[in-house]
């Protein structure tokens, strides 16, 4: 029987992103006919001769695909994971880590060194603030970090020095949409890289490399994974600049667990299918919440109140996610009742879990992130409202 390796070239350019979603990077075994991509939790591979061992170190430290002598550099498992990623992204490449941070520092350090400039937004998730203020700081890289949907900002504060602008697609906390067209625009035009962390919409919502962007970040243990059971990272692109990626990734020892690789495989599959779920249950969420007296004011792309619904209209065609930011009338006091009344959405960093989470913000002015999940709109809402009666009693 022949190998399947998962379609032609051709026929691959034409599959829809839910037939990749299943299909890319993946092929039935040649060996035992395991349909499901084999986990090949292995740290080292064997060689039968000195010279095919070095051959393959040569191949594989050149980041040649489908080369493999030690996992911290390539792994079969993750390097499926990886095609798929790339295939999904619309991206020549794409590497996989073991975190979305050491995705996004990797992807960072790639670009930056010593006496560069780098842009980025005023409002990131909490530890790239932290690598972007203290550790490049520190290690002499320096990073200007203002309200990036202000174009007109932007180019003000673009340097002799520098190299890069660093923007979230969907801003944690606070739910803002990069403009990456315009974004990219501006990039190029001066000669500079634009990276995007595309972890709060997904490829299947977004896909930034189509408008412009030269590098993808995501954290892949959010909604790439879908299950809140594997930590990973990943980076997409042209191969040069993947290759350097994974030249720093390799350098900083950071590479995913194989096993985690397979959690992640597992999980894209049914990508499309979360993210429409997300994405329905996100709306009805939204609007009720807006509709709530109890409530001061909500953030999410698919409302025409948010600031940049225009952007997310041009942007999100098929859907506008699951995460949701708000405010309460009344404080900590409601926003801690709030969260504890809840019963389907469990008190929780993190986000992209197939369930709904909850997570208050008291040092961001009692702000709550929501993670809306995939479970039944209706029982959602229903929960929403009990819990904002609560408050109001």
């Amino acid at each position: 029987m022949a190998n399947v390796k998962g379609g032609t070239s051709m026929q691959k350019e034409k599959w829809a992103f839910s037939t990749r979603a299943i299909q890319s990077g993946e092929s039935v075994d040649s060996v035992t006919r395991a349909l499901n991509t084999p986990i090949y939790q292995t740290s080292t591979f064997a060689f039968e001769s000195a010279r095919d061992k070095e051959a393959a170190v040569d191949e594989g430290m050149s980041w040649t695909p489908d080369t493999y002598f030690y996992s911290r550099t390539g792994n079969p498992t993750t390097a499926a994971l990886e095609k798929k990623m790339a295939s999904l992204e619309g991206a020549e490449d794409a590497v996989v880590t073991a975190s979305g941070m050491s995705a996004c520092a990797t992807a960072l350090l790639s670009i930056l060194n010593a006496g560069d400039h780098c842009i980025a937004s005023s409002d990131l998730f909490t530890i790239t603030q932290s690598l972007l203020d203290d550790v490049f700081d520190a290690k002499g890289i320096k990073v200007t970090r203002i309200d990036t949907n202000d174009i007109a900002d932007v180019t003000e504060h673009i340097r002799s020095n520098t190299k890069a602008i660093f923007v979230e697609s969907l801003s944690n906390p606070h739910m803002n949409v990069a403009d990456i067209p315009n974004l990219s625009k501006i990039a190029h035009e001066n000669g500079l890289y634009l990276i995007v962390d595309n972890t709060f919409l997904s490829p299947y919502l977004l896909r930034p490399l189509e408008f412009g962007a030269d590098l993808v970040v995501h954290s892949a243990t959010k909604y790439i994974a879908g299950h809140g059971d594997a930590l990973a990272g990943a980076v997409a692109g042209d191969k040069s600049l993947v290759d350097r990626v994974r030249y720093y990734l390799d350098n900083l020892g950071a590479p995913v667990s194989p096993f985690n690789s397979w959690l992640i495989l597992r999980g894209l599959r049914t990508l499309p299918l979360r993210m429409r779920a997300h994405s329905l249950n996100g709306q009805a969420v939204a609007e009720l919440l807006e509709s709530r007296p109890e409530v001061e004011f909500v953030l999410y792309p698919g409302l025409k109140s948010h600031p940049h619904y225009d952007v997310a209209q041009k942007l999100l065609r098929d859907g506008n996610g699951g995460m949701i930011a708000l405010r309460l009338h009344g404080g900590a006091e409601a926003m801690e009742a709030f969260a504890a009344n809840l019963e389907l959405s469990a008190i929780a960093v993190s986000l992209g879990d197939v369930r709904s989470l909850v997570y208050p913000m008291p040092k961001r002015q009692n702000l709550i992130r929501l993670s809306i999940g995939c479970e039944d709109a209706g029982d959602l809402c229903s929960d929403f409202i009990q819990a904002l009666n609560k408050i109001s009693s």
